[in-house]
This record gives structure tokens, sequence and C-alpha cells, in this order.
């Protein structure tokens, strides 16, 4: 199955990446503006979700509206700096299941270590949207879905704020089958594996962390 990473470069999404990409952006509107910018992108990620029709009465008149399937939705964050994608994407779709992948990066080898894995039962019954702000080797993204297939996953997206091109493809080969969203992709890693231009750590930018 042929990769595939959809850039999205729509105006108000790159505006609010800049926001973010910019050192003087304080926390607190660092946390603001990343959750402006899940909604944005969740938009795009969900853009093809199957629809099916049913009968309603408007207040003129019965007629076949369009409503989702029935296939259900889980965001699954992966830890720590996934959670402010996904309170944004939940705010647009709060009826989906969420579940939680702890992974860190290992400084010496890069990489990923599992620490905490719970997701829902049936995931082969819904569509998996695994969200992480940085794709940046793509060691831990690729892991982070080895679980989830291990689980019975078999509908994955993957969405970050920022992805590498060494990390997508990382990525790409050893899921091919798992399309990638972001809203843009940087130049390259640095030697501790930081994407460049990038913004940072965005676990550190969100919590005030260093």
């Amino acid at each position: 199955m042929q990769s595939a990473t959809v850039v999205i470069d729509h105006p108000l999404v790159q505006h609010k990446l800049t926001v973010l990409r910019d050192r003087e952006t304080s926390t607190s509107k660092f946390r603001g503006v990343l959750r402006e910018l899940s909604l944005l992108l969740a938009y795009e990620v969900t853009r093809d979700l199957p629809l099916t029709s049913r009968r309603i009465e408007t207040p003129l008149e019965p007629m076949d509206a369009p409503v989702l399937e029935g296939k259900k939705l889980c965001f699954v964050s992966v830890l720590r700096a996934g959670n402010g994608l996904l309170e944004g994407m939940l705010d647009l779709v709060p009826t989906a299941r969420v579940g939680h992948v702890g992974m860190y990066r290992d400084p010496e080898t890069l990489e990923p270590v599992e620490y905490y894995f719970k997701v829902p039962a049936s995931l082969d019954e819904r569509i998996v949207i695994v969200v992480d702000p940085m794709l940046a080797t793509g060691h831990s993204a690729a892991g982070a879905v080895d679980r989830l297939k291990q689980a019975g996953a078999r509908d994955i997206r993957f969405l970050a704020l920022l992805a590498a091109p060494e990390g997508l493809r990382a990525f790409h080969s050893r899921h091919p089958d798992v399309p990638v969203y972001t809203a843009a992709v940087d130049r390259e890693l640095n030697e501790k594996a930081y994407i460049l231009p990038g913004l940072g750590d965005a676990g550190d930018r969100m919590f005030g962390t260093k």
C-alpha cells in the first residue's frame, strides 16, 4: 500500500502554527492556540468519515439528512504531549473513545520505551486516530502504532503538528498503510533529534517544564 502524508496548509492552520513556533508565546497562550489548532486539524483527519442518511423533520418538511455512518471513533494520545491535541479533538467529537500510549525516547539510543498502554475494547471496529504533536525520528510513533495493531486496530491514522522528513521515512517504512496528517514537514532533525526549525519540545512548552 502506498504511504500517504497529508499536509494541512489551510491559512488558519499555518497562522496558528506560527504562533506556536514563536519562542515568545507564553505557556498559557501555547495551550490555548494548540487547542484551537487541534480542532482545525481534526476537521481534516475526519474529512472522509463515512456517511449515511436518516429521515428527519425540519420545521418545514421531512428530508433524508446525512449522518455519520456509525463506525466509532477512537482517539489515542501518545503521552504526554499528545493530550494537547486530544482535548481540542474531543471538543469536536465528544463521543469518541479515548486511549493512551505512554512512550518516551531513550536519550542514548533514541529508541522508544513504553511505560503505559490503555485503550478501549474492539479497536478493530473503530477508526483510530493517533495524536502526537511531533513526528521527529518516527520511532515512538511507529512503536505506538505497532502496539495498537497488536491490540486489534486496523483502520489507523496518525496526526501530528509537525513532522521531519527522517521521521516520515521511518514511520512509513514500518506502517505504509497508515496515513500521516500534519500541519508542516520541516527541514530536518538536529543532532539531538529535535525538529528544525520546529517549535521546541511541545510537552515542555505546553506544561511549562524543562
